[in-house]
């Protein structure tokens, strides 16, 4: 499944406890990741400083719904 378009809910939503450039201390959950562009699109993707934890996230139905409203809502039922 590929991300929906203009979402980045799990950017926002999830907690990252690991360091990251611009975020030392990790992200915690409800916080936009700085790394987050204006598109939602995540800056630091393909790039080695991007954490393991939103390497490892992929897109799937289970998490992220039909649409980027739903996918807010299932990430937040989660935490």
């Amino acid at each position: 499944m590929k991300c929906h378009e203009n979402c980045g809910e799990c950017c926002i939503i999830l907690s990252i406890s690991s360091p990251m450039p611009g975020m030392p201390d990790g992200k915690p959950a409800g916080v936009r990741c700085v790394h987050l562009t204006e598109e939602r699109e995540c800056d630091l993707f393909g790039k080695p400083e991007r954490p393991r934890v939103c390497i490892d996230f992929l897109a799937e139905p289970l998490f992220c719904g039909e649409s980027p409203e739903e996918a807010k809502k299932i990430l937040s039922s989660l935490l």
